[in-house]
């Protein structure tokens, strides 16, 4: 039986909002009716970012709100889209006069609620760009059917470079571009060792044998695309780290951003473990990592897994990731 800390589950999200807002109280600001979170300060003469989804992710997406990555971060009930009024608050929130990119990952109700908004925003002439984040390559089935790839932790690299790129004073389409181009090029392999639990719910979303690992699970609980035989670290890493590597059709020489990330349920000491094995991988196979995360950025309740996100870089990314940022969740 898996008990959580709630007060009345219907309740969670906006409190669990109120509390991170009341955390940070020079850095946020809550909008309680649609259920948003905002800079404290907005930001002028910028291109706004908004980012959203359904909760149980934390930090995303809220957690990136601040200066070098989000204005505005609108939440929906757990593993459930906002509505189109919510987003359509949000992007008016997040537009400074100079447009606004919205941040979206690759689910049904996400893709169509945010599309909505984008659409009666025009009519306000609040200009809008869709960056589209669809880096989960279990979901990769090659055809085009269907909803596509899923999006998951390459959100946090979408969220860092375009929020770099508008604090520097790029235009709308610049923005837009250079999301874009990094969801294009960032992919992810996620496994579980056990599955997350609904607050209010006992059981959890599936059950695992002790001696069995979910290949390829998505970040709302979702089944993967094979069930495989447990292994240690070092194997566990392989398993995620060869389908990367020849997706991204990784040589001799090439160099990385890698996000080794937890996917709730899963102790730092763990995934140092799992960092320690991707660097040594990758520098058998001449592949440098020029940048990374190691932490729970993108998760899926208290789900024990990992994912790994891999995206070759250029100096141009390089550069936007250094740049200063200043969340609750990531800051430099």
């Amino acid at each position: 039986m898996r008990r959580s800390i709630v007060n009345n589950p219907e309740d969670l999200v906006p409190e669990a909002l109120e509390g991170l807002m009341l955390s940070h109280p020079l850095m946020l600001d809550l909008h309680e009716e649609h259920r948003f979170i905002t800079r404290r300060r907005p930001a002028t003469d910028k291109v706004g970012l908004v980012s959203g989804g359904g909760s149980g992710h934390e930090p995303l997406h809220a957690g990136f709100v601040g200066t070098g990555m989000l204005d505005v971060a609108v939440a929906g009930a757990v593993f459930a889209s906002p509505t189109a009024l919510q987003v359509l608050e949000a992007t008016r929130a997040a537009d400074a006069g100079r447009g606004v990119v919205q941040i979206v990952k690759n689910y049904t109700g996400d893709v169509l609620n945010f599309r909505i908004a984008g659409e009666i925003s025009g009519d306000d002439d609040v200009e809008t760009e869709m960056v589209l984040v669809d880096d989960d390559l279990a979901t990769d089935t090659g055809g085009e059917d269907g909803p596509g790839r899923r999006g998951t932790a390459a959100t946090v690299i979408v969220e860092k470079l375009c929020g770099a790129a508008a604090e520097a004073g790029a235009s709308l389409a610049e923005v837009a571009a250079i999301g874009r181009r990094a969801a294009g090029r960032a992919r992810t392999m996620s496994l579980a060792l056990s599955a997350g639990t609904h607050p209010g719910d006992t059981e959890p979303q599936f059950t695992l044998g002790d001696d069995e690992v979910e290949l390829g699970v998505g970040i709302h609980g979702e089944r993967g695309r094979d069930r495989v035989p447990f292994r240690d670290a070092d194997g566990l890493t392989e398993l995620l780290l060869e389908p990367l590597r020849a997706e991204l059709e990784l040589h001799r020489g090439d160099e990385v951003l890698a996000i080794v990330n937890g996917l709730g349920g899963t102790y730092p000491l763990e995934l140092n473990l799992v960092a320690r094995s991707l660097h040594h991988h990758l520098a058998d196979a001449g592949v440098a990592i020029q940048r990374s995360l190691v932490g729970s950025y993108v998760t899926s309740l208290d789900m024990h897994g990992i994912s790994i996100t891999l995206m070759p870089l250029d100096d141009e990314q390089a550069r936007l990731w250094d740049a200063p940022v200043r969340t609750p969740a990531l800051t430099w």
